[in-house]
């Protein structure tokens, strides 16, 4: 039995191609030699397209060894183009040399730092909440209790932006100072329970120091039901605190005043950190690493909650300190400076 003509016409292909490729002299003769075997117009990918007018018993057949002839092709330019070049495969291409090796990029230490945090509260059954960066005063102070004449209101304390209002109603455009904003934005669109835990970026007008930066990032939590109180803050942060510094971490909680919660406290760590000359805040014995309090009655108030049916606690951390803690860093501008030097440290780390 003759083989059918589609495939004869390949077999044609093969042939007038080798002999056209070996007698290529010269770089442009190989290039001329690739464009009318593989080009898009060439023979070889016209008869491709007739692969679906086969008939079924034909067309796996025919497929396979066009597939062949174009692979063979592409060898034998590959191979002459070594050959033209008056170079030898094997000084081409060594394969006793060792392999070229390229830098690999790592995660930032603070969102290393930040995806363990959000990592120990997701497992205790939190949800990860966001919110926009550039906040109306409504929900930077006044949906949290805090009072038109309190200090952080002031221009030397919040970069306002200079741009009018959408909503006039809801106040003037700012960089939020914080990211409890996204806790009102919450329970205003839900009802409780509401278990959240919210990251991001802040901006406040602080002078660039070894442990102060004008942006950086926190977490905030909040948690709303109808039966929660002061002891579960407690233990829910201690848990947190020791599964991120190590089980025999100490903490102690010291009264504090925040406007949107009541009772307030500050929780500082143990630590040595800083013995040998950090900065002033490490070089404490007790460390203050974060803020909490029960939810003030007025903050649910403004979004609909009833104070004497629901209860909460809140409670924000920045995500610099801890990183500086964690790891014996002394300076947090090192964090921004994108030297590969100090980044390079933390590749594999979490």
């Amino acid at each position: 039995m003759s083989e059918p003509e589609p495939l004869q016409e390949l077999e044609t292909i093969a042939e007038a191609s080798a002999s056209g490729i070996a007698q290529a002299g010269s770089t442009e003769a190989l290039e001329q030699q690739r464009v009318h075997w593989l080009g898009r117009k060439s023979r070889l990918m016209e008869m491709m397209k007739l692969i679906p007018q086969l008939a079924p018993e034909e067309r796996g057949l025919f497929g396979k060894r066009a597939n062949e002839i174009k692979r063979a092709i592409e060898s034998q330019l590959a191979d002459r183009r070594v050959a033209v070049g008056g170079v030898s495969q094997a000084a081409a291409y060594d394969r006793t040399l060792p392999g070229q090796s390229f830098s690999q990029g790592s995660v930032h230490p603070l969102t290393q730092t930040q995806d363990r945090i959000l990592e120990i509260f997701t497992a205790m059954g939190f949800e990860v909440a966001d919110g926009p960066e550039m906040e109306y005063e409504y929900y930077n102070f006044d949906g949290l209790n805090i009072p038109a004449d309190h200090p952080s209101r002031e221009s030397f304390d919040t970069f306002f932006v200079d741009l009018p209002s959408p909503e006039p109603k809801k106040g003037k455009l700012l960089l939020r100072s914080h990211t409890s904003p996204v806790q009102v934005r919450v329970m205003e669109s839900r009802k409780p329970p509401v278990r959240i835990v919210v990251p991001g970026r802040v901006y406040r007008r602080d002078a660039l120091d070894p442990g102060h930066s004008f942006m950086f990032h926190q977490v905030e939590g909040l948690l709303v039901d109808d039966k929660t109180s002061f002891a579960d803050l407690k233990g829910i942060l201690n848990l947190f605190l020791r599964s991120l510094f190590g089980p025999d971490t100490q903490t102690r909680f010291r009264p504090h005043f925040f406007p949107f919660t009541e009772p307030s406290a500050e929780i500082d760590i143990a630590s040595t950190l800083g013995s040998d000359g950090g900065s002033s805040f490490a070089r404490k014995r007790w460390v203050e690493i974060m803020g909490c309090g029960v939810v003030h009655p007025n903050v649910l108030r403004k979004v609909g909650y009833d104070p004497n049916k629901v209860q909460g606690f809140a409670f924000g951390m920045g995500v610099e300190r801890i990183a500086m803690l964690r790891n014996g860093v002394k300076d947090i501008r090192a964090f921004f400076e994108n030297d590969l030097r100090f980044l390079e440290q933390f590749q594999g780390g979490k």
